[in-house]
């Protein structure tokens, strides 16, 4: 037991640690946001309804026991059911996140993006650590109906974009889910920043080279 609080010791502490980086940086402001990872035990910390990610508290996070009943910490974002249909149905997901970052919430609002493949391919990295980005419609926030979208997705994808919203990503930890999702703020940036001056993306031998060399889910 010693053992197991001293990791989820150092966990709590990594997750606000990450999230006051990235609200540092501006990827989500004021009380936006929300980040959650599985526990040694196999229960889940979460951050908890109405916080910063500036602001974290290590001993305040929501915790969860392994059959999901909260048995610690403040109350979790109202955004959980997102959070648990990615750990339902990915069995890699040891940590989500979800911002509310400028650049990806812009560009899901443009009328000509592929749902099924939302960011363009300009860099290598977004397809290496996302794979496909799935986007959905617009949800009012906190409706399970997020959740039941991701589902439908039957663990299909690591990454979906809330139409405008916000990102979502799983990742095996918490340290990848937040390199993740900032290669998709990134992406999204530079789409943004090139829009409308035809750049030269990657091409389709490019990509499937890609996804061959680093065996990235592409379906």
């Amino acid at each position: 037991m010693g053992r197991l609080m001293t990791r989820e010791t150092v966990l709590r502490e990594q997750i606000c640690r990450l999230a006051e980086s990235m609200f540092n940086r501006g990827l989500t402001g004021g009380s936006t946001g929300n980040i959650s990872a599985r526990t040694p035990d196999g229960g889940l910390l979460v951050s908890p309804t109405g916080a910063s990610f500036g602001r974290l508290d290590p001993a305040r996070l929501s915790r969860f026991d392994d059959s999901g009943v909260l048995v610690g910490g403040d109350p979790p974002t109202k955004e959980i059911s997102l959070h648990r249909t990615f750990y339902d149905t990915r069995s890699t997901a040891g940590a989500v996140v979800h911002l509310h970052s400028c650049h990806s919430v812009a560009l899901s609002m443009m009328p000509d993006v592929d749902p099924d493949n939302f960011l363009p391919a300009l860099t290598p990295y977004a397809i290496m650590k996302l794979g496909k980005v799935r986007l959905l419609p617009f949800f009012l926030p906190g409706d399970p109906a997020m959740g039941d979208a991701v589902r439908g997705l039957a663990g299909k994808r690591s990454a979906v974009m809330l139409a405008n919203h916000g990102p979502v990503v799983a990742g095996k930890d918490v340290e990848a889910a937040c390199n993740a999702i900032e290669e998709l703020e990134d992406t999204a940036r530079l789409a943004m920043l090139t829009r409308g001056h035809a750049p030269r993306g990657l091409a389709a031998g490019d990509i499937a080279r890609l996804i061959e060399t680093f065996d990235v889910e592409w379906d």
